[in-house]
């Protein structure tokens, strides 16, 4: 799986399609997107549309709490699959923990090592599981989730579940890698952007604050997906592979965490609060 991929979370579908392009184009060749974004279909459109080979782009989608269960799952690949126009998803989620029903949860998982041993995914995962969600799943799943994909940035770092997942094998993805998800806060700075510390360390590298944020990821051995539907901004982002930070610096951005969680707590997931109805392929 490439390092850095591209996320689509919240793109709208009439721009998802564009935004891959200008990613392939640029080369990535890692594209993040789930069934409850509504725009697996675009993906796959901009995919096909670039002559790229298909074993050229490492595709990964997620299934949604709705569509937990086993033969539930089964069928949400069925419908991301025909979205995506695959026969074959690289990386299939579960996109997050279901507290109130963990039994649904792990049979949902028990259905991606279906997908998995039937050749159907190359890969199985979760995504914002927590550390008792983790334990809990491998005390009856037969196979390591290869990625736990969580909220990872310098202001929420996440670093007992980072831990956990070492230990057991497991890569961190981090989602909003340049706390994207925090710019509404008040306060000092009102970003991980404007951050002084960060805009420190990219003045001494002649990067971007965002460039800084996604190299500390890279040292530090996790996967990353930043957003952007600019191809300016998307060309910036992969343009990380060719400057390293210093060890103070790294400690320096690790010393920003505040512990406060953007997305939503994990023990708020509910089918009352959070289902929808995936569409059909």
């Amino acid at each position: 799986m490439p390092a850095i991929g591209l996320g689509v979370f919240q793109t709208p579908a009439d721009e998802t399609r564009s935004a891959v392009a200008a990613a392939l184009s640029t080369g990535y060749r890692h594209i993040d997107t789930a069934a409850a974004y509504g725009n697996e279909r675009e993906v796959g459109d901009a995919i096909r549309d670039s002559g790229l080979a298909r074993d050229d782009v490492f595709v990964e989608t997620k299934v949604w709490i709705s569509d937990y269960g086993y033969d539930e799952t089964l069928h949400a690949f069925d419908k991301s699959a025909g979205k995506l126009g695959v026969e074959q998803i690289d990386l299939l989620i579960l996109h997050q923990a279901l507290p109130s029903d963990f039994e649904k949860t792990q049979e949902a998982y028990r259905a991606l090592e279906k997908l998995l041993a039937d050749g159907r995914v190359r890969s199985i995962g979760v995504s914002n599981f927590m550390v008792e969600h983790l334990t809990a799943l491998l005390e009856k799943a037969a196979v390591v989730p290869a990625v736990n994909q969580i909220e990872l940035h310098p202001y929420f770092q996440q670093r007992e579940v980072q831990a956990f997942g070492a230990q057991h094998g497991i890569l961190t993805q981090a989602w909003s890698p340049i706390g994207g998800i925090t710019f509404y806060r008040d306060g000092q700075h009102t970003s991980t952007l404007q951050d002084p510390i960060i805009g420190d360390i990219a003045r001494a590298h002649d990067r971007s604050p965002a460039q800084v944020m996604l190299r500390w990821h890279l040292q530090a051995g996790r996967s990353v997906i930043p957003k952007s539907t600019k191809p300016q901004r998307i060309a910036e982002n992969f343009d990380v592979f060719d400057f390293e930070l210093a060890g103070d610096q790294m400690d320096a951005i690790d010393a920003l965490d505040t512990d406060r969680r953007g997305g939503p707590e994990p023990t708020a997931i509910t089918l009352e609060s959070f289902g929808r109805d995936i569409p059909e392929a």
